[in-house]
């Protein structure tokens, strides 16, 4: 490809021939708005993510859109309308249905980086030509003129969409370092679209991936649900190990699956396997099942030393739940709303063993359960000894109450019977993983 610096003036339009953008397919309210911006004088493209996907026949769900109106012009025309953001201000504009998200044109070079060459602010408004060279990949730097139905290209964004490329724009060491999120940025988009990652990119992913320790665990959370809630959870994991990206996240979860661990590799997989199946069949997900999964096997293995240096195992599953959380949180934060769900789900694991009377029932209406029971039932398909209790609670769920307490019963007996101890319903040797 040519250096992009020599195309800096140059501008295509919609190619002969070629199918130009299919504006019904844009938000009425992100068209209204560019209309509003029109009219008070303004220029305004849709610009990004929403053009690449219509060329791609994709279904975009957000229609970004730059202008050359400050934040404030943008603001005092729009009555429900806000700015946000201190690093990079933008304007949400919100229309019935929901927002867009409108940004000025930022101008080359000015944006202020530390000592490592991280952007910290960028702030500084330019023209669209320089907006087209700050964007991060050639397939994200495309802007559509809804007035007259054309899509400028800067970057030869169009050429890389035809070859199915993930082209930085310039130097993707520079890049990377103004912002190292870029590289995880780059995978998902990669696995999500079936792109390719140009050469130079893959080796300064492979290279720079440490740089990941210089991001707020904050933003780091934020991008997390981006990977693995975009329904190709596990193509993005397979990548992120493939460019040794994802140990910066979650380095306790590497440890132990570079440890050879077939039953929590298995159980990663298919915990990200049934998060894509739930998301295409428009399920509910959240992120405190799949940190619950990540951080299960670094748990389990501190709970199995706390326990050979002398502590009790009830003392040792608790010590280390709140360890293993605590250990995480400097990668990538945890809200607690989300680390108190990971304490449920891994606590109603050993409860799930306790199959007496009353504490049956209790259990079952606990607000936790099902996702507990579904964690469940995902380590035993993954190879953990655990198969008989999935089965055992998946019936319970399917029968009447007469059934229930017959289950219960022949339980209580069976437990007596083995020599059990009858006042916790585990055996003697029973720990808590």
């Amino acid at each position: 490809m040519k250096d992009l610096d020599q195309n800096h003036n140059k501008t295509s339009m919609n190619r002969l021939g070629e199918p130009s953008i299919d504006s019904s397919l844009i938000c009425e309210g992100a068209l209204d708005v560019i209309s509003q911006l029109h009219a008070a004088g303004f220029k305004a493209y849709i610009v990004g993510g929403g053009v690449r996907d219509l060329l791609l026949n994709l279904h975009p769900k957000d229609f970004d859109i730059a202008t050359d109106a400050t934040p404030e012009n943008v603001r005092e025309l729009f009555e429900h309308s806000r700015i946000i953001g201190r690093r990079f201000r933008i304007v949400h504009v919100y229309f019935e249905g929901g927002f867009t998200e409108v940004a000025t044109f930022r101008a080359a070079n000015t944006a202020s980086v530390n000592t490592q060459g991280r952007i910290i602010a960028d702030n500084t408004f330019g023209s669209i030509e320089e907006d087209a060279f700050r964007r991060d990949f050639t397939v994200n730097a495309l802007f559509y003129d809804s007035e007259k139905d054309q899509i400028l290209d800067l970057v030869e964004g169009l050429q890389d969409v035809d070859a199915k490329v993930l082209r930085v724009i310039g130097d993707p060491d520079l890049r990377f370092r103004e912002d190292p999120v870029r590289m995880l940025r780059a995978v998902r988009l990669a696995t999500k679209l079936n792109f390719e990652i140009e050469e130079s990119a893959k080796d300064a992913i492979i290279r720079l991936g440490c740089l990941l320790s210089e991001v707020p665990s904050a933003r780091l959370f934020d991008e997390m649900i981006k990977l693995f809630h975009g329904g190709f959870a596990l193509q993005t994991y397979q990548g992120l190990r493939d460019f040794d990206l994802f140990r910066h996240m979650f380095p306790l979860t590497e440890q132990v699956l570079d440890q050879g661990a077939n039953s929590f590799t298995n159980l990663v997989k298919i915990a990200l396997e049934n998060t894509d199946d739930r998301i295409r069949s428009g399920k509910s997900v959240t992120p405190a099942f799949l940190y619950a999964v990540f951080l299960w096997g670094p748990m389990c293995k501190l709970s199995k030393q706390l326990e050979l240096d002398g502590l009790s195992p009830q003392v040792a599953h608790d010590a280390s739940i709140k360890d293993t959380i605590l250990s995480q949180l400097p990668y990538t934060s945890i809200p607690k709303r989300f680390s108190y769900s990971m304490r449920d789900i891994w606590n109603l694991q050993h409860r799930f063993y306790r199959r007496r009377g009353k504490l049956v029932y209790k259990l079952y209406e606990h607000d936790r359960f099902r996702a507990a029971y579904d964690f469940l039932c995902l380590r035993a398909s993954a190879g953990e000894p655990v198969e008989e209790l999935c089965e055992w609670w998946t019936v319970f769920q399917d029968v009447d109450d007469a059934t229930r307490k017959k289950m219960i019963h022949a339980q209580q007996k069976k437990s007596n019977q083995s020599g059990s101890n009858t006042k916790s319903g585990r055996s003697k040797k029973k720990t808590y993983h």
